[in-house]
């Protein structure tokens, strides 16, 4: 339960459909108050990161799955591709790599 009453909450579902046309979701980390940023890595051996300012999830696309990972867990030879973000309407959408440079985030 949220401390503050008043506080916005939105729970975050990932869906995702594999290499071999699968489909599967998973649950993020929620957001409080457009804090629910993602950012999505490339790893070179395939799966994919992605990465909130709470939580880590690696995608395996070509086996289905998804999981929950430290961040001292995770390769540091990525590729940034993209994040999933609000846009200036505060609506949730994809910018890639190209649209906007990765955002790191802040330590707190």
């Amino acid at each position: 339960m949220a401390t503050d009453p008043f506080l916005q909450r939105f729970n975050l579902t990932l869906n995702v459909k594999g290499a071999s046309g699968c489909f599967f979701s998973t649950e993020l980390f929620p957001d409080t108050g457009y804090a629910g940023r993602r950012n999505v890595y490339q790893v070179l051996e395939g799966s994919v990161y992605v990465v909130g300012q709470y939580d880590a999830r690696v995608i395996d696309p070509q086996n289905c799955r998804t999981s929950l990972r430290e961040f001292r867990h995770l390769d540091r030879d990525v590729i940034f591709i993209g994040s999933f973000d609000q846009n200036e309407e505060k609506r949730w959408t994809y910018f890639s790599a190209v649209q906007r440079p990765e955002r790191p985030f802040e330590k707190h």
